[in-house]
């Protein structure tokens, strides 16, 4: 018996595209089920002005396969050094939907990211006057505050005197991974967000490290606790507005993933919606996945709901899914979540 659920397609409100042949490789898994995606800014160099924005946007039309409908949502790099007219001049124009905010040296590609807070102040209030988003990767890169208690501190240190200093300015904190992040989303007005990974709802800290180390199951932030992981699996089925899909999937080629010093990231984006319709259903919540993965974000961001439709079907045999996506230079392993799913999106 097939059992069926029929959703507006969703959006990705954080991902990672890359460029060059690793965009040509992994745009198509997101275009195939995803309408629009919030692309992050962490190139090499990054994506710091509106003019790099839209180069950057073209080179991302350009790889689309034939026929597919999905539209880039462009972010720029906040820097010390970002300039408020540009970023209002591009959030003017449409091609910017938010600026991003890395505590230099948090994680891939950061090394560019704010050191000192109060260099960005005019930036931030520029942004409150605008509307437009502030996303902020939640992390503290102090030396001497341990890895799995770093999205804590940063609420604490960072992001909550942040939004106390900028009335106003609204902000989405990404990829939470604590009970602690869901709670003070909880306890905020609407101009606080989060979003959600696929991978941070199936797996904690044990699936890295127990039985040997898993480097495709290594993200940053790092997967904490199971007490943890269910905090966020009952924050994205609740059907709490605030929270919404960002998969933050993250593709590195296998050998920069079991290098010596291996890049931190779950590439989810060939599996996503499957993955989700299990979740949910394991927690009774599919009724509440339609407004996790494709109303909340849209209401957030103030745009409107894709209009067109995507279908999710279960049936008794497990759906088979591609262990790797090819590249030019090399595979990137797709998250396999270690159990069989028996949902696939219809095509």
């Amino acid at each position: 018996m097939t059992q069926s659920l029929t959703i507006a397609r969703p959006d990705d409100w954080h991902l990672h595209l890359r460029d060059g042949a690793m965009l040509a490789a992994v745009l198509p898994e997101t275009a195939r089920d995803f309408g629009r995606a919030i692309i992050m800014p962490n190139l090499v160099p990054p994506v710091v002005t509106g003019a790099q924005a839209a180069a950057y946007r073209e080179r991302i039309l350009a790889a689309l396969p034939e026929g597919a409908d999905f539209a880039p949502l462009m972010t720029l790099y906040l820097t010390e050094d970002t300039d408020p007219d540009d970023v209002a001049a591009a959030h003017a124009s449409g091609l910017v939907k938010a600026v991003k905010l890395y505590p230099a040296g948090a994680t891939t590609n950061s090394a560019s990211g704010v050191s000192n807070f109060e260099n960005v102040r005019a930036v931030l209030e520029r942004m409150a006057e605008i509307g437009l988003p502030l996303c902020t990767h939640g992390e503290v890169t102090d030396h001497d505050i341990d890895i799995f208690d770093r999205e804590a501190v940063f609420i604490d240190r960072v992001l909550d005197p942040i939004r106390r200093a900028t009335p106003g300015l609204r902000v989405v904190m990404e990829h939470i991974t604590t009970a602690n992040a869901a709670d003070y989303v909880r306890s905020q007005d609407a101009n606080l967000g989060a979003t959600i990974t696929t991978h941070h709802l199936i797996i904690n800290r044990n699936h890295i490290l127990v039985g040997g180390i898993k480097p495709h199951y290594y993200c940053l932030p790092v997967a904490k606790r199971e007490e943890h992981r269910v905090a966020l699996r009952a924050a994205a089925t609740s059907g709490d507005a605030r929270f919404f899909l960002g998969t933050d999937s993250a593709p590195h080629l296998d050998g920069d993933k079991l290098a010596p010093c291996g890049c931190a990231g779950c590439f989810t984006a060939t599996n996503t919606m499957p993955l989700l319709a299990h979740v949910f259903e394991e927690d009774g919540a599919l009724d509440k996945l339609e407004g996790f993965a494709s109303l909340n974000g849209p209401a957030f961001y103030r745009l409107p709901v894709n209009a067109a439709k995507l279908t999710l079907q279960k049936s008794e045999a497990a759906t088979q899914f591609p262990e790797k996506i090819d590249t030019e230079n090399g595979p990137v392993t797709v998250f396999d979540p270690g159990y069989p799913i028996h949902w696939s999106v219809a095509r």
